[in-house]
């Protein structure tokens, strides 16, 4: 989780600097007494916003659904629950068995096989629990109008 919030940080800092200095170069060049230099509102804005893509300016609803905000967190924990679930009723009895008998093989390679299903579903679960719930989520927040996560 720590590293792919660093990897999040660093991308983010990359794509500020590649839209910015740019910009600050062009004005020393042509020695324009007038520098545009981003606000500080603007980058923290962008840190938080559900993009990797820095502009000074992003569309923006006029409020604030409150509802729908509860509505995808509640679906997050509701994912993960589900997740819990899963992983307590298919993954762990096939090792909790399998530490009872003495090792072979074909005994591990049966209970991961076995755990394959239940994984993937719990990978599906987490995907969706972040990149549509949780990003919807603080995109309402921010009153973020650009959603197209998936294109």
């Amino acid at each position: 989780l720590l590293l792919a919030s660093q990897v999040r940080l660093v991308m983010k800092a990359h794509s500020f600097i590649r839209e910015n200095v740019p910009r600050v170069l062009s004005s020393v060049k042509d020695k324009s007494g007038t520098v545009h230099i981003p606000r500080i509102s603007q980058y923290l804005y962008f840190l938080f916003a559900p993009t990797l893509i820095y502009r000074d300016n992003y569309p923006r609803n006029p409020t604030i659904r409150w509802g729908y905000v509860a509505t995808k967190f509640a679906q997050v924990l509701g994912s993960l629950f589900y997740a819990y679930y899963i992983f307590v009723r298919l993954c762990i009895p096939q090792f909790r068995n399998s530490s009872q008998e003495t090792f072979n093989l074909r005994g591990l390679v049966l209970c991961i096989f076995n755990s394959i299903l239940p994984g993937v579903l719990i990978l599906f679960l987490v995907f969706f629990a972040f990149l549509h719930c949780w990003l919807n989520a603080f995109a309402e927040m921010l009153r973020f109008a650009d959603r197209m996560f998936y294109k």
